[in-house]
């Protein structure tokens, strides 16, 4: 039987002054976001089916001229096999596992050296038998990248393709509230409750918050970015992010966040808002100046959840997700 988080009463906007900041897009989202809607109106790009309402796990093909790509729906994402995109965009590649595979090594040497955490193995029907296989999966944004590095007259038309995959993403870049309005609809599809949508919505304006101090700062975003934000974690929970992650029994791909129970998110918005507070009020520069500052902020967040601990009479980490299947623990 699913085991409940019961739900704690908790004032979160005491816990951190937070505000919602959607403007900020990813470095890959922003390389294509040039294509405005008034581009997309004359080029007849509408709106596709990849933007009507779809279920977690849901797998599409997606055609791109005569190749069907196929993706599937994963923590509010669609994920793109590598492989029918390098089929689709690789000029005469008979060999499309080989050149992805020197193709990872390029982009390392390229310097994009996040690759391997950005690549998910999700379950897809092979188009030869129609089994389940496990398929290296990209997001868009990653999927943009990687286009990139792909020399071929086909990679044009193909970020375009991308440009009208994503004109759901482009809307939100040009009207936040989009986006706003998207996080609330689909967690509440998710059924997710009105409690933990608050405090998941808050995580996302002080994360935000947080990576825009740190990116004033001379802080690297990637492994500069991953290590602060672990060393928050370890400090707010005693475990880092992968090891939470472990802990829920997620994999590489899940956002953690979306499986974390209201107190959780809480104590991580907490750690988050106060690092960028010290950071500010520091004018901390460079890594191990923010290091300090997060281990700090991290410290205030730890005390808080130890305090709860007491009160309560249980760990506030635990296993408890939201996964989508029958072994599930689930939360509210």
């Amino acid at each position: 039987m699913s085991k409940k988080i019961e739900p704690i009463d908790a004032n979160f906007d005491d816990l951190a002054k937070a505000t919602m900041d959607y403007k900020n897009v990813d470095d890959a989202v922003a390389k294509f976001a040039h294509v405005t809607q008034e581009q997309m109106a004359t080029e007849a790009l509408q709106p596709n089916d990849m933007l009507k309402s779809v279920k977690e796990g849901e797998i599409r093909l997606v055609p791109f001229r005569r190749k069907e790509i196929r993706s599937s729906f994963v923590d509010n994402a669609w994920w793109f096999s590598v492989i029918d995109v390098i089929e689709a965009v690789a000029e005469n590649q008979t060999r499309p596992g080989k050149y992805w595979a020197d193709l990872k090594r390029k982009l390392a040497n390229e310097g994009f050296s996040e690759l391997p955490d950005k690549i998910g193995q999700l379950k897809m029907p092979s188009p030869k038998d129609g089994k389940m296989y496990l398929t290296d999966c990209i997001d868009t944004e990653t999927l943009f990248r990687l286009i990139q590095s792909i020399p071929s007259p086909k990679a044009e038309p193909f970020r375009r393709w991308l440009a009208k995959v994503g004109y759901e993403r482009i809307l939100e870049e040009q009207d936040p509230e989009i986006a706003i309005k998207r996080a609330l609809a689909t967690y509440k599809s998710k059924g997710y409750s009105d409690e933990w949508i608050n405090a998941r919505l808050q995580t996302i304006a002080s994360r935000k918050e947080l990576t825009s101090e740190w990116n004033k700062r001379g802080i690297n975003e990637g492994l500069e970015y991953a290590l602060l934000t672990d060393t928050i974690s370890d400090e707010t929970f005693d475990v880092k992010t992968a090891e939470h992650k472990d802990l829920k029994g997620l994999s590489k791909h899940h956002n953690l966040r979306d499986h974390m129970s209201s107190l959780e998110l809480a104590l991580t918005m907490l750690g988050e808002t106060t690092t960028a507070e010290l950071a500010k009020s520091q004018d901390a520069q460079g890594f191990y100046q923010n290091k300090d500052a997060a281990k700090l902020g991290g410290k205030i967040a730890g005390g808080a959840r130890r305090n709860i601990e007491d009160k309560i009479g249980r760990k506030i980490v635990t296993s408890e997700n939201h996964l989508p299947n029958a072994n599930q623990k689930k939360l509210t």
